[in-house]
C-alpha cells in the first residue's frame, strides 16, 4: 500500500510538472463517439484537430474492435491514431471504453455481452438485468484486465517514450443506472460481507458509497496494471449528479465530488477525477474537482481540475479561460468537436489562440491569476488585489452594446486576469469589462444609472458614500496595450487602447465577440 501511495504521489506531481515545464496545458477536444471507428475517419478527423487550434486529441479506444475474437487482438486504429496525431504535432489522451462506457457495456466485445454465464450482469432490487456487466465478477474484472493490459503494452511499444500518448482515462463515465446499487447474487455476497448497512444504513446516498467503492477497487486493477506496464497519468470521468436527481437517476457512484473519499480509498493509483461537465452552473461544477493542496493529505493537491469532457457551444472558449485562469486547470476538452459547426468551435479556437500564448508568461505558469465568467445571471465579481479593487463585469452591463438591453440572451463573457506586478495586469479574454479603484475610493463611490452613451442619466445618481469629502487616493489608468505574446514571453505592442476604447480612461474592456490580451498599466494620484 505505501509503494502505491507513493507512486500516486510522484505521478501526481508528475502531472504538475510536465504541464509546467513543458508548457503543454491540455488544449484539447474530444472525438465523438464513432469518430475513430475506421482507419478513413482518423485521417480526416486528426488534420481538423490541428486546424482548430488543439494541441490534444481526446480519441475512444474500442474493446469491441480491439479483440473482435476473445484473445486475438488488432491495434490497427490504436496506431493509426498515434501516426496521425504524431504527423500532425498532437498529442493524444486514449479513453478505455471497456466494460463501461456511461454506465453502459455497450462497447464490450459480442463474445462477451452474449455469454451471461461468465459475464454476469447487475440487476435492480427486483431482479431485473441491466446491461451493466458486474464489477462484482471476477471473470468481467479478468477479460477487461486482459484487453486493457495489451492496450498498455502496445502504447509502449508504439510510443515507449509518451511523445504522443501522454494519459489514459480508464472506462467512461462509471455508474449505476436505473439502481442506486447493483443487487445481483455477487454484489449481495460483497454487501453483506461488508456490513454495509450497519455501517453506513440502507437507502439510496448508503448504497452509492458502497458502490462508489466497489466500482473504485475494480477500477484500482487497471490502474496498477496500467502502473507497472506504462507508467503515465490515470484518470476516471463523472457524469454529474444533477437537477436533483437521485443515485440511479443520475448514474450512480461514479467519481463524483460527494464520492472522492470512495474513490481516493479504493483507486489510490488513479490521478485525477474529472468532471464531464454539460449541464448549467459551470463555475459550481469546476470548483467541486478543484481540491488545491491540503495538510491532511500530506501536502500533495488532492485533485487538479482537469475536464475531459463539457458541451462544445458558442460558451466554450470563455469557459475555458475561465478554467484555467481561475483554478490553474490541467485542461479542458469540448466533446464531439468534430461534429461541432463552425460558430462553436470559432470560440474554442480564439480562447486556445489565446491560452496558447499565455502559455509563455511565466506568471501565467506559477498560477498568480483568476478566472472571470459572466452570463445574463451572474454579472460582476470584486477582486481585491492588495491596494487595488477590480470590478469585474460582463460587457452587456455596459449600456451602449444594442444587444445589452434588446431582449438578447447574452454569450458568456470571461477571462484570465494574471498579476504581473504592482499595478501591472494582463487580461486575456473576451466580453468583459474591468475598472479599477483603491479600496477607500471603492468604499467612497457612488453608485450611477448610465444612459446609452456611457454617462450618467440626469436625476438617476444614487449616492451610496456616508462621506462628504473625498478621503485618500484614486487609481487612473496609466496605459492600456492590446498585444501578443512572443515565444520568449515578451509582450509586443499591437495597438494603444485609449479614448472611446478605455471610455476616457475609465476602464479596461474586450467586446464581446472580441478575443484579446490587453496589458493595463495603473498609476496613483
Amino acid at each position: 500500500m505505501k509503494r502505491i501511495l507513493f507512486l500516486t504521489l510522484l505521478l501526481c506531481c508528475h502531472i504538475i510538472a510536465y504541464a509546467q515545464s513543458n508548457k503543454h496545458i491540455i488544449l484539447g477536444g474530444e472525438l465523438s463517439n464513432s469518430a475513430a471507428t475506421s482507419v478513413a475517419d482518423i485521417d480526416e478527423v486528426m488534420p481538423r484537430m490541428k486546424a482548430l487550434g488543439l494541441n490534444t486529441v481526446l480519441v475512444p479506444a474500442y474493446w469491441e474492435l480491439m479483440e473482435p475474437t476473445e484473445g486475438q487482438f488488432d491495434f490497427t486504429l490504436i496506431d493509426r491514431t498515434i501516426n496521425a496525431a504524431r504527423q500532425q504535432q498532437l498529442k493524444v489522451v486514449f479513453l478505455w471504453f471497456g466494460v463501461w462506457k456511461n454506465s453502459m457495456s455497450c462497447y464490450a466485445p459480442a463474445w462477451f455481452k452474449q455469454d451471461t454465464q461468465r459475464f454476469p450482469r447487475a440487476q435492480t432490487a427486483t431482479g431485473k438485468p441491466l446491461e451493466i456487466a458486474s464489477c462484482f465478477s471476477d471473470n468481467v474484472l479478468q477479460a477487461d484486465l486482459k484487453a486493457f493490459s495489451a492496450l498498455m503494452q502496445h502504447i509502449k511499444e508504439k510510443d515507449p517514450q509518451r511523445e504522443v500518448v501522454i494519459m489514459i482515462q480508464i472506462e467512461n463515465e462509471i455508474g449505476m443506472l436505473e439502481s442506486a446499487r447493483d443487487h445481483s447474487p455477487l454484489a449481495e455476497k460483497a454487501y453483506q460481507k461488508e456490513q454495509w448497512a450497519k455501517q453506513y444504513g440502507t437507502d439510496d446516498y448508503a448504497d452509492e458509497k458502497f458502490m462508489a467503492l466497489s466500482y473504485a477497487r475494480y477500477v484500482e486493477h487497471l490502474a496498477q496494471a496500467a502502473r507497472r506496464i506504462h507508467n503515465m497519468p490515470l484518470y476516471v470521468n463523472a457524469a454529474m449528479n444533477s437537477r436533483g436527481r437521485r443515485p440511479g437517476e443520475y448514474p450512480s457512484a461514479g467519481p463524483l465530488a460527494h464520492l472522492i473519499d470512495f474513490w481516493r480509498k479504493g483507486a489510490p493509483s488513479i490521478d485525477l477525477l474529472a468532471p464531464d461537465i454539460y449541464d448549467t452552473g459551470f463555475k459550481s461544477w469546476a470548483s467541486q474537482y478543484a481540491m488545491p493542496q491540503r495538510p491532511q493529505d500530506g501536502g500533495k493537491v488532492k485533485n487538479r481540475l482537469f475536464i475531459p469532457e463539457s458541451r462544445c457551444c458558442v460558451n466554450s472558449g470563455v469557459r475555458a479561460l475561465y478554467a484555467f485562469g481561475e483554478h490553474q486547470a490541467l485542461g479542458f476538452s469540448p466533446f464531439a468537436i468534430d461534429q461541432a459547426g463552425a460558430k462553436d468551435t470559432e470560440s474554442v479556437t480564439k480562447a486556445y489562440g489565446l491560452l496558447n500564448q499565455l502559455t509563455h508568461c511565466p506568471l501565467f505558469n506559477q498560477g498568480m491569476t483568476w478566472g472571470l465568467l459572466f452570463d445574463q445571471e451572474d454579472r460582476e465579481r470584486i477582486i481585491t488585489d492588495d491596494d487595488v479593487v477590480m470590478t469585474c463585469r460582463h460587457y452587456f452591463t455596459l449600456p451602449w452594446d444594442a444587444r445589452a438591453t434588446d431582449g438578447s440572451t447574452w454569450p458568456e463573457g470571461g477571462a484570465v486576469l494574471i498579476r504581473l506586478g504592482k499595478f501591472d495586469y494582463l487580461l486575456a479574454g473576451s466580453g468583459v469589462v474591468i475598472d479599477f479603484k483603491t479600496p477607500s475610493e471603492k468604499q467612497q463611490e457612488e453608485q450611477k444609472q448610465l444612459g446609452e452613451d456611457g454617462f450618467a442619466e440626469a436625476g438617476n445618481t444614487t449616492k451610496t458614500s456616508t462621506f462628504s469629502t473625498f478621503k485618500g487616493k484614486r487609481l487612473g489608468l496609466l496605459s492600456v496595450d492590446e498585444v501578443a505574446i512572443g515565444n520568449d514571453g515578451n509582450l509586443n505592442y499591437l495597438r494603444r487602447h485609449n479614448g472611446d476604447q478605455s471610455h476616457q480612461g475609465r476602464h479596461a474592456r474586450i467586446g464581446v465577440g472580441e478575443w484579446k490580451i490587453l496589458h493595463i498599466q495603473l498609476y496613483q494620484y
